[in-house]
């Protein structure tokens, strides 16, 4: 079942059950999906695109926590945390930093990697092997660690 379709169910789902709040979030996914779609001038967008998609909205939602959790809007943390599970239903199973790891280990061995110097080598083929699967941030860390 495409991304598109399971939305449309969940929406249906959701709006039979009265849960806004999921309802609320189902209509934004599919509103970035939409805009993102008549950006790149296509009718149906790639799985890859639509991760692409999913991932942003999950990044945006985390920066939002973080900055709320900064200024003490415990009102607006609930809220974020709340989208932040209904988005996270959509993406595939993160990878664990172990699996994470591994993956960084066979592309620095398959690169001949040694040094940061090569870091965006190295992070230029890992972050297609994990997208939506895995935080940038997160592979941005293990990669440097590796590196030094």
């Amino acid at each position: 079942m495409s991304l598109v379709q399971r939305l449309n169910d969940d929406m249906k789902q959701a709006m039979k059950n009265k849960e806004k709040e999921k309802l609320s979030v189902i209509r934004m996914l599919k509103a970035s999906l939409q805009n993102e779609a008549i950006k790149v001038g296509k009718s149906e967008l790639s799985e890859e695109e639509e991760l692409t998609v999913l991932s942003r909205e999950l990044k945006q939602r985390k920066d939002s926590l973080h900055e709320f959790e900064k200024a003490g809007r415990d009102d607006l943390v609930e809220k974020i945390q709340t989208e932040l599970r209904f988005v996270e239903e959509y993406l595939p199973e993160q990878l664990s930093e172990e699996e994470l790891s591994a993956i960084i280990d066979e592309v620095i061995s398959s690169l001949g990697a040694t040094s940061k110097s090569e870091m965006g080598k190295v992070m230029g083929a890992v972050i297609p092997k994990v997208k939506g699967k895995a935080e940038g941030s997160l592979v941005n860390k293990l990669v440097m660690q590796k590196l030094s």
